[in-house]
């Protein structure tokens, strides 16, 4: 699997000036956001400007907020590099000033959107339809999206819904996980994703299973994979039990593996040999979509995972310190806690030195 630190990055060092943050034109810009799975993009914009059209894939934050950078550093990780536009780059210029000050390692386009659009790059508006736009590409704005690389270079970005709910676009393909409309805040898969060409469900929880939801995404084509209970429960898709494997859309390869509790008192919640965490190995990059589960043994069974989704929210999944103990019996090279409801995840990166934890809004 290829490294997710930035592969322009050390190259681009001597661009930088005194002023600190590197100017890059369109065409280097992006390249960097197509190259390095790594990055992060921020429209420094007004939030209706940032509605009227942006680029795929960037949050919002506000130049002119007093918040500027508070909110900056609760949402971006300074480990990984920011790429900053506006729109004609002058608010960039000094947002990228600040963020250098803090600490953060940035990059700024010159000419900003302005100079995006007259190069005929592509804009997506935060209008609720971001992500049925037949380029694939994710509902930007709305959720935060991580891009990853695969070992041939194919990009893949995972779009964090909420909870337990997940988009991953390959290819132009969407493979939907545990998607629910009305569990915690409102989605509208049907106006802000496509047609899904494949839903996997985790199991039978009605934060994981939603019957109506997958009538939304299902089309013609779309592979519903499911345990056998949630199979029962909706009359349709294909099972898969702990152990399975199957090829998916896009040779996508997929592996059921074992997700329950162990906890004494709490196996009532999610029983052995019934809900499923999922492995999806797509052109080298694997995936691990660990569903409702505790710290399990088998979870020492797995290899070469490059992004983990752990769940932490006691008593029904993990505790902080059996995330912990997870993500060590498997060392992901990325590890994002999901499903964590009110948890305190902030003491997590400090605990799992040597792994890429990476905090995010999913709730």
């Amino acid at each position: 699997m290829k490294k997710f630190f930035p592969t322009l990055f050390f190259s681009l060092f001597g661009m930088f000036s005194c002023k600190g943050y590197g100017d890059l034109a369109v065409a280097e810009f992006e390249k960097m956001l197509l190259d390095d799975g790594n990055v992060q993009l921020v429209d420094v914009r007004t939030p209706d400007e940032f509605a009227d059209g942006h680029i795929a894939g960037a949050v919002n934050i506000n130049w002119f907020s007093k918040e500027f950078l508070q909110e900056a550093e609760s949402r971006l990780d300074k480990d990984r590099p920011v790429m900053v536009y506006c729109r004609s780059g002058r608010r960039s210029a000094a947002a990228a000033t600040k963020l250098e000050s803090a600490g953060f390692k940035t990059f700024n386009l010159q000419g900003g959107i302005l100079a995006w659009t007259a190069a005929g790059k592509p804009v997506t508006q935060d209008d609720g339809a971001a992500g049925a736009k037949a380029d694939g590409a994710p509902a930007a704005g709305k959720y935060e999206v991580e891009r990853f690389l695969t070992d041939g270079g194919e990009p893949v970005d995972i779009t964090l819904i909420k909870h337990g709910s997940l988009e991953i676009r390959y290819k132009g393909l969407s493979f939907q996980v545990d998607p629910v409309a009305e569990y915690g805040k409102h989605t509208d898969y049907a106006a802000e994703f496509p047609k899904a060409d494949v839903i996997l469900v985790t199991h039978e929880h009605p934060d994981h299973l939603e019957d109506a939801t997958i009538a939304t995404l299902t089309g013609t084509n779309t592979l519903i994979i499911l345990n056998q209970t949630s199979r029962d429960r909706i009359g349709r898709g294909e099972s898969i039990a702990n152990g399975g494997k199957r090829e998916l859309p896009g040779g996508v390869l997929l592996e059921a593996v074992p997700a329950y509790n162990t906890t004494p008192g709490r196996e009532k919640f999610h029983p052995k040999g019934n809900g499923n965490g999922y492995v999806l190995t797509l052109d080298g990059l694997r995936i691990y979509i660990a569903g409702d589960t505790e710290d399990i043994p088998e979870m020492a069974d797995l290899k070469d995972i490059d992004i983990a989704f752990l769940p932490v929210n006691q008593p029904y999944t993990m505790t902080l310190q059996q995330c912990v103990a997870a993500a060590k019996a498997f060392t992901p090279k990325v590890l994002i806690p999901y499903h964590f409801s009110q948890t305190d995840l902030s003491g997590l990166p400090a605990l799992l030195p040597g792994i890429d934890v990476r905090l995010r809004q999913m709730q």
